[in-house]
């Protein structure tokens, strides 16, 4: 396959992409993450998702310690080419390392941020 693709792409100055995670069945947003070229190519050759991650400088395999794998379902870009939306099937139901369903669970209410969705299993059962 061409990689003309992946220069369609409009990438950050650091050569990345923001990508937002929603589910395939529910259609909730799951979560926001960051790209490289070979995240996201890794991403389509796998058909799972591989994210950068800024913080440990190096791929991340969702899902590669949690178990908690993003099987895609769909991929497409915005109109400005320079936001990735990937539909997903969550496995595992977790999609974000609070051991949430997904990282959207702050809601802003009268002022403040409040947790509005329950953990589902402790991060310190899920990462060693």
């Amino acid at each position: 396959m061409s990689e003309k693709w992946l220069d369609d792409i409009k990438w950050t100055s650091d050569g990345l992409v923001p990508v937002i995670a929603q589910e395939a069945d529910s259609g909730k947003v799951l979560m926001f993450a960051w790209m490289n070229r070979e995240s996201l190519q890794l991403t389509v050759e796998t058909g799972h998702a591989v994210y950068w991650s800024r913080s440990r400088n190096r791929l991340w395999h969702k899902g590669e310690e949690s178990g908690n794998q993003q099987v895609i379902k769909d991929i497409r870009l915005d109109c400005d080419n320079d936001v990735i939306l990937i539909s997903v099937e969550q496995r595992g139901g977790i999609a974000c390392h609070t051991g949430r369903h997904n990282c959207f669970f702050k809601q802003l209410q009268d002022g403040e941020w409040r947790e509005v969705e329950a953990v589902i299993k402790d991060p310190k059962d899920i990462y060693k």
